[in-house]
């Protein structure tokens, strides 16, 4: 039996990390203010010693319930805890956020990392339905048979980091089922919980953010088929087109004189680089030099651009059956049901809406994650 808490928990406040709980309240996050520091690594000095102390005892405790086989996803950390040591822990947590609170300013992208918490968060707490057996044929390969034997063991959760990378995409976290690193070949062991998978992924998302970032217009058809005819005058393949624009792209030594014409790298860097740091769109502040500034200012818009999307789109899932499943980098995956089928379309306006202008998007469906086949472009 669980420990019953009778204390309602305020509407407002301050604290360390979310937590579900706070879920519906109007709260501020030390985490957040810090840039996703650990509390050890935010402790200040004056409380260095006495936090370690009582993250000892602690981290005992998980230790014990580690050993015991409790499941703490299934189970409060907490409520393992005795009271008096919980009390003392919290206390000096509490001194600890609001020390952070009175010596960090509010990060201008707050409301946007709050909200990305909450749906991270989300994730985390869906179990993924995994299923081994495809692999069962190809177990005489040795990498195959090793991540056989993993999947038995890790756990079936994602939990993404979002201050794992300096441009803000999304990372994972220690002991997380690996989505971002798990070889393309397996993906099939990842089957719907409700009827289907549904992807999203915009079309050429960084050459539309390089466009969006210059004021250009967005082309409505596949951006690399735009590229041949208004790029390279109708002389490459699709395939040599896209080698060639993402060559020049990222090699600020490259020189193309077509591509020039229309993207206008030098121009989106003199705005959003001011020589030592780019200033994005959505508040990001990132260190760099020439070479890696417009790489920079495009993958972190983005991937911010992407992030947005996803929580519109959760927000409009809130009451459904269906449910973001995952996103790998700029891809969002839903777990839809059948019933639900109607809503594709909707919820594909949704994630094309950016702030610049409408994306093109690509949408594939699969019975699991390593059968999606491209159903249309919206």
């Amino acid at each position: 039996m669980g420990r019953q808490w009778t204390k309602k928990l305020p509407t407002t406040g301050k604290t360390w990390r979310y937590q579900r709980c706070l879920r519906n309240g109007d709260y501020e996050y030390a985490y957040l203010y810090c840039g996703g520091k650990t509390i050890d690594e935010a402790s200040p000095d004056f409380l260095r010693q006495e936090w370690e102390k009582k993250s000892a005892q602690l981290k005992a405790f998980h230790r014990a319930c580690v050993e015991a086989k409790i499941d703490l996803t299934e189970h409060s950390f907490y409520e393992m805890i005795p009271l008096l040591v919980l009390g003392d822990y919290l206390e000096l947590k509490n001194k600890i956020s609001q020390y952070i609170f009175d010596t960090h300013e509010r990060p201008s992208n707050y409301n946007f990392l709050v909200d990305l918490t909450h749906t991270v968060e989300d994730i985390k707490e869906r179990r993924l339905n995994l299923d081994p057996s495809p692999l069962k044929p190809r177990l005489a390969e040795y990498k195959v048979l090793q991540f056989y034997k993993k999947i038995s063991k890790i756990s079936p959760h994602i939990s993404y980091n979002i201050f794992g990378s300096k441009t803000g995409r999304l990372t994972t976290n220690k002991g997380s089922f690996p989505i971002l690193t798990m070889d393309k070949s397996f993906r099939s062991v990842i089957k719907p919980q409700n009827d289907f998978f549904i992807e999203l992924d915009f079309n050429a998302a960084e050459l539309r953010t390089l466009l969006a970032l210059a004021g250009k217009e967005q082309p409505a058809e596949d951006i690399h088929e735009w590229n041949i005819q208004h790029v390279y005058r109708g002389s490459h393949s699709r395939e040599e087109a896209k080698q060639r624009i993402f060559a020049w792209l990222y090699n600020p030594s490259s020189k193309d004189n077509l591509a020039a014409r229309v993207y206008n790298r030098d121009e989106v860097r003199t705005k959003y680089w001011d020589g030592s740091f780019v200033s994005t769109p959505f508040g990001r502040r990132i260190e760099a030099d020439q070479h890696h500034a417009l790489n920079y200012i495009i993958q972190s818009t983005t991937s911010d651009l992407f992030l947005d999307r996803m929580i519109a789109v959760h927000k409009f899932l809130a009451d459904k059956k269906s449910f973001i499943s995952f996103s790998i980098h700029d891809s969002l995956v839903i777990d839809f049901a059948h019933d639900e089928r109607n809503l594709i379309s909707e919820v594909a306006q949704i994630f094309s809406q950016t702030i610049f202008a409408d994306f093109l998007i690509n949408i594939s469906e699969g019975k699991n994650y390593g059968e999606m086949k491209t159903i249309c472009k919206l």
